[in-house]
């Protein structure tokens, strides 16, 4: 959950997809990678501010649980996971979670057209069905 159009859209998808399951939903946000060396001293303000958009995140996510009847009563958890990585950070959850599926938004930035979109790694790794929602 990164707070973009196609992660909501992958939030919704998957928890139709635990509810219809009657499984755990696992939200993860991966914290923002900050070169600290190009930031000298204000490294330690950005991390307040990024684990305070994280609660805001978790927020958001149970106010529109709570708005959607059927999803009230499911079971869920929203982990925040340091790194950058989108990919490192969602399979390591997958991992020790061992979790059925991982539902993604698709990728709308230019970085993942260098280095390969999450999903797609994910997809490569082979672990766990991987779906990407648009």
């Amino acid at each position: 959950m990164d707070d973009s159009d196609s992660s909501w859209r992958a939030a919704a998808y998957a928890v139709g997809l635990a509810r219809r399951q009657d499984a755990r939903l696992v939200v993860v946000h991966v914290l923002p990678r900050h070169i600290t060396a190009a930031l000298g001293g204000v490294a330690w303000l950005l991390k307040d501010a990024d684990a305070e958009r994280a609660r805001q995140l978790r927020r958001r996510m149970a106010v529109a649980l709570g708005c959607m009847g059927e999803a009230r009563a499911l079971r869920w958890e929203f982990h925040v996971v340091p790194g950058g990585d989108t990919a490192l950070g969602l399979s390591r959850v997958a991992d020790d979670l061992r979790a059925d599926t991982v539902v993604l938004g698709a990728a709308r930035g230019r970085v993942h057209r260098m280095f390969g979109s999450a999903g797609a790694r994910l997809v490569r790794a082979g672990r766990w069905p991987v779906v990407v929602v648009p």
